[in-house]
């Protein structure tokens, strides 16, 4: 099982990016694949998720508006389009899978696989 995150940096408040989740090793429509981040001395928090399955969506409410989570099942990739960036965002941005036809919970003890991370630094 491998997931690979991708498309973090260094961009102003205001701005956007695109994170990318490449999964493999799994049957990814059995999956649903959560984003989260967490920044230095803090706790890993949950961003968004999302069912592989029927592509029914989680946000947190710090996001809501301004993030938007996709599956792209042909590509076994999910996306996290991350605009009106604040610097407040800034942290290090994981994904996750875990073995559900449901969306899971913002809660990481949920999820069974993750990737490296991929840094996300927003400067005011």
């Amino acid at each position: 099982v491998q997931l690979v995150e991708s498309g973090g940096g260094l961009v102003q408040a205001g701005g956007s990016l695109r994170l990318s989740c490449a999964a493999s090793g799994f049957t990814f429509d059995d999956y649903a694949i959560g984003w989260f981040r967490q920044a230095p001395g803090k706790e890993r928090e949950g961003v968004s998720c999302i069912s592989s399955s029927d592509g029914s969506t989680y946000y947190a409410d710090s996001v809501k508006g301004r993030f938007t989570i996709s599956s792209d099942n042909a590509k076994n990739t999910v996306y996290l389009q991350m605009n009106s960036l604040k610097p407040e965002d800034t942290a290090v941005y994981y994904c996750g899978a875990v073995l559900t036809k449901l969306v899971p919970g913002p809660s990481p003890y949920e999820y069974d696989y993750w990737g490296q991370g991929t840094q996300v630094t927003v400067s005011s």
